[in-house]
């Protein structure tokens, strides 16, 4: 079971969290080259003893199994054992990546997740999802590795990037479409503060790190695997994972999942599975984040389309989808909460 740690300044306590939830003889910090000259050194600091520490370069374009072979490579030659336990510094790419290293040394170690960006707190790092990228798709070579222990420290988020912020949003207006309406209109009525600074804005960001983490938690719990109710954390996943490869990652995660939101919302419209107005419902908040609603004019639909099959969501030669029927409920229950649509048809919906 998953331990998450959700407290302003819990980077200071990252080593007494650490000896308490996933104590180990070493400890192999893992961040890349945006997040470490900001925070590696505090983190390190709070052990009270030495680390080592491994920097990857930052971006998508970089998880890659090359990069993963380094990290383990540099690991062997540290000469660190199975009682080693990796701390994973960084936004999602780090936390994909540092996991599924824990995933694959020497069979397995521990691995704990310390996400400084919003996508990753309230996605990302919760779950145990872990993986590589490959030039056939996203998260095609992973594993289910779930970490024992999650550090949320929100005041890091005072460095992130606007854009960055953005994105991570989009994955919060995800949680409320696909499990709680009243989570998704206050997450709407927050957008505001939100993008601001001070007290109120403090107080927005903890409620809404902690609904997702609720949420995400609880339908993860339900089904650890993804072979059921799982699959509904990928609503807007199929056609956004086709945008980001489209873009060689250009688009960042949370751009491309709003993208895909509103792509697979018309498509659960047009196919009768949803009621009448839910895109505008979700488009509506889409734009009040800042968000992008439709792909890049340079992608053809058929692109899209044809990428959609590297994903991991293909079965039988088909493309299943996570669709709403409203805001706060799904549907597909009674398909396993994956439902195939034809090519011809996403083709159409993309071309108008």
């Amino acid at each position: 079971m998953t331990v998450v740690e959700l407290e302003p300044d819990a980077l200071d306590h990252l080593g007494s969290l650490v000896a308490t939830h996933a104590p180990n003889h070493r400890i192999v910090l893992i961040s890349d080259d945006h997040v470490a000259p900001l925070y590696a050194d505090r983190a390190a600091a709070s052990f009270q003893r030495s680390i080592d520490i491994l920097t990857v370069p930052a971006g998508e374009v970089h998880k890659t199994r090359e990069t993963w072979a380094r990290l383990t490579d540099a690991m062997l030659e540290r000469a660190c054992g199975r009682d080693t336990t990796i701390v994973a510094l960084g936004g999602g790419v780090v936390g994909d990546l540092a996991g599924f290293v824990a995933a694959t040394y020497m069979r397995g170690i521990p691995v704990v997740q310390v996400p400084t960006t919003l996508l990753a707190m309230i996605d990302a790092a919760l779950g145990g999802k872990t993986g590589v990228d490959t030039p056939a798709g996203k998260n095609l070579v992973g594993a289910f590795h779930p970490p024992p222990l999650v550090v949320i420290d929100p005041r890091v988020l005072r460095t992130l990037p606007v854009p960055e912020l953005r994105a991570g949003l989009a994955e919060a207006i995800k949680h409320g479409v696909i499990a709680d309406a009243a989570y998704f209109a206050r997450t709407l009525t927050d957008l505001p503060i939100l993008m601001t600074s001070g007290e109120p804005a403090d107080e927005a960001m903890q409620a809404l790190i902690e609904g997702s983490i609720r949420i995400k938690t609880t339908v993860v719990a339900s089904d650890a695997r993804e072979r059921g109710r799982r699959k509904i954390l990928n609503f807007g996943h199929t056609i956004g994972h086709a945008v980001e490869a489209a873009t060689d990652y250009a688009v960042r995660h949370g751009e491309a999942v709003a993208i895909g939101m509103m792509v697979e919302a018309r498509l659960a419209e047009l196919a009768g599975v949803a009621a009448c107005g839910v895109t505008e419902q979700i488009g509506a908040a889409i734009d009040a984040a800042g968000l992008p609603s439709t792909p890049p004019t340079d992608i053809h639909p058929s692109d899209l389309v044809a990428r959609t099959h590297s994903d991991k969501k293909t079965r039988g030669g088909a493309v299943e989808y996570a669709l709403p029927r409203s805001v706060g409920m799904m549907a597909g229950e009674e398909t396993g909460w994956g439902i195939p649509l034809a090519d011809e048809f996403v083709l159409s919906a993309l071309s108008r």
